[in-house]
């Protein structure tokens, strides 16, 4: 599928899971998107985890996951950027290196909050929509950005399921398999990751 109305799906996908396929499914759906695209993070400025897996070993996990399903798209853009990488820098290559594309960035209602912290957030707001799913444990149903023109909230299922779930059940030695892709899952199982 063609099309170009993209929605940028920034993450460490530490691992992909269920839930964030499910959020995508519904940003393409009722986001007016044609494609959503899972921007893989090599380091998030504001985050250090000891668990990361190799930038390559999280893009397998999800080309696995996403399959053959034309609307979702890996990209590795951020791998070659300078790091830490910031969604300012990130939108603005791909926008150039895409032209006839139309970017929105997808984001959880937690990051609205501290959303003013981020590299040029007025600039964000000023070139781009900003589609926001709800986040456990706070949906943020009120918040000064969800006022600004360029902020869409989409009512998508709230969904409680997170890779910090994942990563300490499998360390627990349960099996978490129907809570990911099952070719993702698979891939976890043989690598033996987060044991």
């Amino acid at each position: 599928m063609t099309g170009n109305n993209i929605g940028l799906f920034f993450g460490s996908f530490n691992p992909v899971h269920n839930g964030h396929l499910m959020i995508a499914n519904y940003m393409a759906e009722f986001g007016g998107l044609d494609q959503v695209w899972f921007v893989i993070s090599p380091l998030n400025p504001f985050k250090t985890d000891a668990d990361l897996l190799p930038d390559y070993h999280r893009r397998e996990l999800l080309m696995r996951a996403i399959g053959e399903y034309q609307r979702f798209r890996v990209n590795s853009a951020e791998f070659k950027l300078p790091k830490p990488s910031y969604t300012i820098d990130t939108m603005a290559f791909l926008q150039k290196s895409h032209p006839d594309k139309s970017f929105s960035l997808i984001i959880g209602s937690d990051q609205l909050p501290k959303f003013h912290l981020w590299k040029d957030a007025q600039q964000i707001l000023e070139k781009y929509n900003i589609l926001v799913y709800p986040r456990h444990p706070s949906p943020v149903t009120s918040h000064i950005l969800l006022d600004h023109p360029s902020v869409h909230m989409l009512n998508a299922p709230m969904l409680e399921i997170s890779s910090t779930f994942i990563r300490q059940s499998i360390k627990e030695g349960k099996d978490v398999r129907f809570f990911m892709p099952d070719l993702a899952w698979q891939y976890i199982d043989e690598m033996h990751f987060y044991r």
